[in-house]
């Protein structure tokens, strides 16, 4: 039987994001990262590696205080995490103005990059679709996930830490579903130490 094409477009516009997220392996090597962050340069992942380990963080949005809270641990930390040898590059899928509400939230003072085509997050395979739902109920909350990406696919990334070795390979994992967990900066300063 032949479906009617404004039937096909209907079942294209909602179908289901494919991707199930997942945490990477311990061990295994980090994808690149390669994109413009927010203060207009041109950031590389394998070039960050050169100077030392890196911490990679995915966060949803600066409608999000717990991503919010966690940022600002991090920048709180930042000074304790370079003097490690380390970097911080953080990952969100929001158009740059709502990156720099999330700089003034936070005060956020290392890279962060716009991902809103979800390349890097579907890289490191940290992407999901927002159930109707949850996206009703955030609406309700006046959270316009549309607005902050500039798109209406509603992507979001599960909230994880990956802390990367100066050889590309992952040391320390954090990837929780439940967006309330981050890793504690504590831990991200532990797993740094044991680098050395």
């Amino acid at each position: 039987m032949k479906l009617p094409t404004f039937l096909i477009l209907t079942l294209l516009s909602v179908s289901v994001y494919a991707q199930e997220p997942a945490a990477m392996k311990l061990g295994s090597k980090a994808p690149e990262i390669e994109a413009i962050d927010n203060l207009g340069t041109a950031y590389s992942l394998s070039q960050a590696l050169e100077n030392g380990p890196v911490v990679v963080v995915f966060y949803r949005g600066e409608w999000c205080p717990y991503c919010n809270k966690h940022m600002s641990q991090l920048q709180d930390a930042l000074e304790r995490i370079a003097e490690m040898g380390a970097s911080v590059v953080a990952i969100a899928p929001e158009l740059p103005k709502y990156i720099d509400q999330t700089i003034k939230k936070s005060k956020a003072s290392f890279s962060i990059i716009s991902d809103t085509s979800h390349v890097i997050m579907d890289a490191w395979n940290v992407s999901f679709r927002l159930d109707d739902k949850t996206f009703k109920r955030y609406q309700g909350f006046g959270i316009n996930l549309e607005r902050a990406s500039g798109n209406d696919d509603r992507i979001l990334p599960v909230p994880a830490t990956y802390i990367i070795k100066p050889d590309g390979t992952i040391s320390a994992v954090h990837f929780d579903v439940n967006y309330k967990e981050r890793m504690p900066v504590v831990d991200i300063i532990k797993a740094l130490s044991e680098l050395k």
